[in-house]
């Protein structure tokens, strides 16, 4: 039995038509913590409390946090979640829901996690956002899901941020043969820190996250992801934080779900018509994201 759910696949007519390709989504979104982070995360958290650890310590912007929680509240094991000052009030109510304690601190991620290290105890388990080689052999199962039952995609479509979802999607293609599958990586401007590997042909340090999809913030995406680039076939694109913001208003009346910019950031690419037009048959990850608001996303999207 594990923590997270199997979730639905689903044709979207609407993506479809838009996209001019067949879209099928995996709905992660609807996993109980409200993101595809409680697969490695919940994978995670199992490994660590089978090994005795007494208390779950994190850092988180938001999604990994709430997966952490959401882990520990069904694990029976205490969490404490350091998040950074632009973290949403909203994301720090969900995680005192679930029975985290929340403690502020620094300006970005990196700086919530380095305090959060300095709190991990001899009996405490780490657990980090994207960059553990647990979370991306939790987050593949989302391609075993895929591949049970019987639909093989042309590409599969995913948000990068640093790059669990990536390492764990291509771990997952790999793991199930589907080593000729392209996986179409998107950002946003303002956070694209795989893009900026790429050019740069290592991983870079960006100087600051800039973007809206504060959950796609890493300033350096993790080293798998990059390697990964290097031996499957990834293609990088970035969109605008509008483009994202867009679309998540056409998917919440499409398929009725709220997902966040960070997730609006690859169905972005879906709605822009020609980008996918090339396949006869794509995979988005719909990776979800509990903590953004409908008024949130429109008020962004009325910014100049």
């Amino acid at each position: 039995m594990t923590l997270h759910i199997n979730t639905p696949l689903i044709e979207s007519p609407a993506l479809s038509a838009a996209a001019h390709c067949t879209v099928h989504l995996k709905l992660d979104a609807l996993q109980p913590c409200g993101s595809f982070k409680l697969r490695g995360v919940g994978h995670a958290c199992e490994v660590h409390r089978a090994k005795g650890a007494q208390r779950f310590v994190s850092s988180s912007g938001g999604n990994a946090g709430l997966a952490v929680a959401y882990a520990g509240r069904k694990l029976g094991v205490p969490v404490v979640v350091v998040v950074p000052q632009t973290t949403t009030a909203r994301a720090k109510e969900l995680l005192e829901m679930d029975g985290a304690q929340v403690i502020v601190h620094g300006g970005s991620w990196q700086e919530a996690n380095e305090l959060a290290q300095t709190l991990v105890g001899p009996d405490d388990a780490f657990i980090h956002p994207f960059n553990d080689p647990l979370l991306w052999t939790g987050h593949a199962t989302m391609i075993d899901e895929v591949a049970s039952t019987g639909y093989k995609p042309d590409a599969v479509v995913l948000s990068v941020g640093g790059g669990g979802l990536l390492s764990g999607v291509v771990e997952g293609l790999q793991r199930n043969g589907w080593q000729d599958v392209p996986v179409i990586a998107v950002e946003t401007q303002g956070a694209a820190s795989f893009h900026a590997a790429i050019v740069a042909g290592k991983p870079v340090a960006l100087e600051a996250i800039t973007s809206v999809a504060t959950s796609l913030g890493a300033k350096q995406v993790c080293d798998q992801a990059f390697a990964y680039a290097q031996t499957h076939p990834i293609e990088s694109l970035v969109v605008s934080d509008q483009q994202a913001l867009q679309a998540c208003e056409r998917f919440l009346h499409d398929q009725r779900i709220l997902v966040e910019p960070a997730c609006g950031a690859a169905l972005a690419v879906a709605y822009q018509g020609e980008a996918l037009s090339r396949y006869k048959d794509v995979l988005m990850v719909v990776c979800g994201g509990a903590t953004a608001s409908h008024e949130q996303i429109k008020a962004w999207l009325a910014q100049p």
